[in-house]
């Protein structure tokens, strides 16, 4: 973390120099200032506990290299648009843009480098065997094998099973050490620096037997819980007392930091919208008042967060009518308005959400919030509907950019949304909201029920 905001505050000046000796022949005195000294300093500091909060400090093997430049480089534009966002309310006079741009663009680029020569050289050594941490699997079933597998075929985990402890001498996964009951000789025999247990339900009464062999030898050990299809991607275990608890239900955005950068998100970006967006929004209000008789906006109460309901604010494309509260909308509906057809079908009603995104009821990506008609119904046929109450609802989500949108499958809707909570990153959000923007805002509004998810 030293290093890399030592990188971050060194790339500045060399911005600097860029932007005013390089491009222009002169020297720029903003590099003597001690409160711009000070202020990227603290930047430098603030960028790589952010890295930080986002994972980007855990072992190279946990990392696959894509994923991690991916966040890097957004979290690194987050970060000086923050910077540029504090230069400009504190009027620094010296301010130049292009310099930022220099700046991101050059210590961005440096820490990707350093990154992809880091795993490039952890993928040489773990090749040729180097630094390989040397793993005794302790199960011979299902549980071992998936583990065995995945471990050749992911060599960057920095892991190498040089034998098996289990009932089955036949089942493949390296050389066969011995049974369950000399666990202890074996451990005693064979150098390791980790035990993987990996029994099966009907072999849990080792446990206690192979967590003692392991004490013994001082060998780390991991589990792999034979429960495992019911964890989350992302599952959080406390104490309480004697008692430890796994959270099943347990998301990204339980984190406080995490949601408080989501928040700040939406409220930056649908303030922005709306801004640049008025004058469109008011032509689109003034053409819903002439289509046909009603109100410019349709509002209806939505379940969102934590199941509160809401007021969700729309474009009204339908003639005033008393079936909005319990009956879908069609592509064929006759209720639309001729106006409202267009606008239904390019989501351009769905404007007037932006005033949820930065009151606090929605979010700019998420599950999209129910009609509480539905929401009764569903909860009681469709599995974890209700989880998807756990965030803010959103304008789009994963569901709909692929397609799964109003008279669709709810219970694959569902699956997708599930994945979206448990899955969240910020990199995800700008995904959508990127592949929301080349077309997934178009309605079709077609039943879809075999999508795939990932």
């Amino acid at each position: 973390m030293l290093l890399e905001a030592g990188i971050i505050f060194t790339s500045y000046h060399v911005a600097v120099y860029i932007r005013f000796t390089v491009l222009n022949g002169v020297w720029n005195p903003i590099i003597e200032d001690a409160a711009t000294e000070l202020l990227i300093l603290l930047h430098s500091l603030c960028t790589v506990v952010l890295f930080y909060l986002f994972h980007l400090y855990i072992p190279v093997h946990q990392l696959r290299l894509f994923k991690e430049l991916s966040k890097l480089i957004l979290l690194s534009l987050f970060s000086v648009l923050i910077l540029g966002s504090v230069l400009y309310v504190m009027r620094f006079e010296e301010f130049s843009r292009l310099t930022l741009v220099i700046f991101v663009v050059f210590f961005s680029c440096v820490l990707c480098i350093k990154r992809a020569l880091w795993h490039h050289i952890a993928a040489r050594r773990y090749a040729k065997g180097i630094g390989m941490e040397r793993v005794i699997l302790i199960g011979s079933g299902k549980l071992a094998e998936e583990y065995y597998q995945d471990l050749g075929e992911y060599p960057q985990f920095g892991r190498r099973v040089i034998g098996y402890i289990g009932a089955d001498p036949d089942a493949g996964l390296g050389e066969y050490l011995g049974g369950l009951e000399r666990i202890e000789e074996i451990l005693e025999k064979v150098p390791s620096e980790e035990a993987v247990v990996a029994l099966e339900p009907e072999e849990t009464e080792h446990i206690q037997a192979v967590l003692n062999a392991a004490g013994k030898e001082g060998l780390r050990v991991s589990m792999i819980p034979f429960y495992r299809a019911y964890f989350p991607s992302h599952p959080t275990i406390e104490t309480m007392g004697r008692s430890v608890l796994i959270d099943l239900r347990a998301t990204p955005l339980d984190n406080n930091a995490l949601a408080a950068l989501k928040r700040v998100f939406d409220i930056i970006c649908s303030a922005l919208l709306l801004v640049l967006l008025c004058p469109l929004l008011l032509v689109i209000g003034a053409i819903v008042k002439l289509d046909s008789p009603g109100p410019v906006f349709f509002r209806q109460a939505r379940v969102g967060l934590n199941k509160k309901e809401f007021t969700m604010l729309k474009f009204r494309s339908m003639r005033v009518n008393s079936e909005s509260d319990t009956a879908w909308s069609r592509s064929t509906d006759p209720r639309r308005t001729r106006f409202g057809s267009f606008i239904r079908k390019y989501s351009i009603d769905e404007l007037p959400q932006l005033i949820n995104v930065l009151m606090g009821d929605m979010s700019l990506v998420g599950p999209r919030p129910e009609i509480p008609f539905y929401t009764q119904q569903f909860k009681e046929s469709v599995p974890l509907y209700l989880v998807r109450q756990q965030v803010r609802p959103g304008m789009t989500g994963w569901a709909q950019i692929h397609g799964l949108r109003g008279d669709t499958s709810i219970e694959t809707r569902v699956k997708y949304d599930i994945w979206y909570i448990e899955n969240w990153s910020p990199a995800l959000d700008l995904r959508i909201l990127w592949k929301t923007a080349l077309g997934g805002f178009i309605n079709t509004e077609e039943l879809r029920t075999e999508v795939k998810v990932s």
